[in-house]
């Protein structure tokens, strides 16, 4: 079996995107990773479809289109993070070991931690538009504190991420990592409950409107 062949067969375009930083949701859903993508489009299975931009393909096109790589080494790459065995074009079979060193679990969490601020300062200029006061005697809304309180500082580590050092990086990495994975599950529970909310508040719409 070649390569192309074994990674199709065992890696799901799923499971590759979690393996490289991506955000899926319980229903397969994520951001598109190839065009700005507000809220989630682009659905993951084996294959994967973007109902806003049109990409599609197989997890070796989507690995090789998100690091900017070719099929090959797409291919190459997922075998061995995900150690698959494969025919090494002479007949005998190659099984990569799979690579889990410091720096590729460090470049990990630093892309995790900018996928999750990134979120996070979108979610607060959201909510310091949508919960600003009306009047001046409007008391401020929690949303609405929360966003003056925390832009700045989302805003600083965003910019240490995308523009500082090594150093300046790894700081982010070890003093805010714990930090960024509360606010990733607190988005969660929010993003649920909202979710939720909506529906109650459709169901008894719709209730209502019967009667």
């Amino acid at each position: 079996m070649s390569i192309f062949e074994a990674v199709k067969q065992s890696v799901t375009t799923r499971q590759a995107a979690e393996r490289y930083g991506i955000r899926v949701e319980r229903n397969g859903m994520c951001r598109c990773p190839f065009h700005d993508d507000s809220t989630p489009s682009m659905k993951l299975d084996r294959r994967y479809y973007c109902f806003g931009c049109g990409a599609t393909g197989d997890v070796i096109d989507f690995v090789s289109r998100l690091r900017g790589i070719g099929s090959k080494e797409a291919a190459t790459l997922l075998a061995q993070d995900f150690a698959i065995p494969y025919e090494d074009g002479t007949g005998k079979m190659s099984k990569p070991r799979q690579q889990n060193t410091d720096e590729q679990n460090y470049k990990h969490m630093e892309r995790y931690c900018f996928r999750v601020l990134l979120d996070y300062y979108r979610l607060l200029c959201r909510w310091k538009e949508d919960y600003a006061p009306q009047t001046p005697e409007d008391g401020y809304h929690p949303r609405f504190g929360e966003a003056l309180q925390k832009l700045p500082l989302v805003e600083y580590l965003l910019d240490e991420l995308l523009c500082g050092d090594m150093q300046a990086r790894a700081s982010v990495v070890i003093e805010y990592g714990e930090e960024v994975r509360k606010i990733e599950q607190r988005m969660a529970e929010l993003a649920a409950a909202d979710e939720a909310a909506a529906q109650n508040s459709g169901g008894q719409y719709s209730a209502a409107d019967e009667h």
